[in-house]
């Protein structure tokens, strides 16, 4: 014979449920972070990363008519909010070391007696270069500064009642053809290195610990800074086979040149893949179980080497938290050393501060991860 429980009962069982799960969800501060945390953190991010729009890009300046027409196109240009006047050229030998050193995305150049040629032939020329090394930056940037020109054509035709023209010539650096590889290589590079690096070391020393063989290395005569690196040995060694599988499929499959030092390239190459590797190891010695480091991995790491590496959106657009945060990405300093070695052809003097930085960052997190792991076996 059948039982029937009262509804009232089974409602009370149910709620009694429900609340048991709330209390387990509440006492759990990760799944806590990712359903109320995870939310806000993607929505500000892709809010002001995911964008087309250029803003706030330098701007160089090669003025030979220094003349009133002049002076006034370079002021509407600077007051636009698509660029910020970074340096005032004095020859045109200058512009090449301004976009080898990374500070700027355009150079104007206005030629000598623009003004004069205004008025007595009622049109003028301005050369537009840009760096085509990111040929959708590129596109974007000349395309505004076409817009601003225009529009102080349109100005000074109402004003003076005369149809002025003013003629842009367009000259890409590094990227004539405006080739997307030569910005998808570098990125790829950054991106691979260190997801996959990254996760493979972050489970080794965790990987121990659940399989039961930590007791073996705390009874080994060897020191934890020696076992810590024993770990990254072999990572290091298969990355070094993925950088020269990327670096020959970029060269003859996708046609990307390598114009600077290869040597210089692969050394930074490796400097990244350490860094990576440290990292990995910095989370392998924190996490407490393999499912902890692979989702520190992926959440803490794919998130912010796509967004804010400069790799797919312009890290200029961004406001100034992000900025200050994306410092700390280690993806946005070798994606910029490889842009400038790779493709414009720079040497060690144009990324010494970049090496620098992975150079620190590299002994930080090795540091880190030896000082925890010491804590472990204790």
């Amino acid at each position: 014979m059948k039982r029937h429980f009262p509804l009232s009962i089974f409602n009370f069982q149910f709620l009694a449920f429900v609340k048991k799960e709330f209390y387990h969800i509440w006492r759990d501060k990760r799944t806590m972070f990712i359903l109320l945390g995870m939310p806000v953190v993607q929505i500000v991010i892709f809010g002001f990363a995911l964008t087309n729009e250029v803003k706030n890009s330098k701007f160089a300046v090669l003025d030979e008519a220094k003349d009133d027409a002049s002076q006034s196109l370079i002021a509407q240009l600077d007051a636009s909010r698509y660029f910020d006047l970074e340096k005032n050229l004095t020859s045109y030998q200058q512009i090449e070391e301004e976009f080898k050193k990374g500070k700027i995305k355009l150079a104007v150049v206005i030629p000598a007696h623009f003004s004069d040629d205004l008025k007595h032939l009622n049109k003028a020329s301005v050369q537009l270069i840009a760096d085509a090394s990111d040929p959708n930056v590129a596109n974007t940037l000349t395309g505004y500064a076409t817009s601003v020109i225009m529009d102080y054509q349109v100005r000074i035709t109402q004003e003076r009642k005369m149809p002025y023209t003013i003629n842009t010539e367009l000259r890409m650096l590094y990227n004539p053809q405006l080739k997307g590889a030569f910005n998808f290589v570098p990125g790829v590079m950054a991106m691979v290195l260190l997801l996959v690096c990254t996760m493979m070391t972050a489970i080794t020393i965790v990987k121990e610990k659940e399989m039961g063989t930590m007791e073996i290395m705390l009874v080994s005569p060897m020191r934890p800074q020696l076992v810590v690196l024993a770990k990254a040995v072999p990572y290091l060694l298969l990355s070094v086979i993925n950088i020269a599988t990327i670096l020959l499929l970029s060269v003859f499959v996708l046609e990307v040149p390598i114009n600077g030092s290869i040597l210089l390239l692969v050394a930074e190459s490796i400097l990244f893949t350490l860094v990576s590797l440290s990292l990995g190891l910095l989370i392998s010695a924190g996490a407490q179980s393999q499912q902890t480091a692979m989702f520190i991995s992926l959440v803490a790491l794919f998130l912010p080497t796509i967004m804010l590496s400069g790799f797919m959106f312009p890290i200029e657009n961004m406001p100034l938290p992000l900025r200050i945060v994306s410092n700390i990405v280690p993806a946005k300093w070798y994606y910029s050393i490889v842009k400038s070695v790779m493709i414009k052809g720079v040497g060690l003097q144009a990324v010494w501060k970049e090496t620098a930085i992975l150079a620190g960052m590299m002994i930080f997190f090795l540091t880190m991860a030896i000082k925890k792991f010491k804590i472990r076996l204790a």
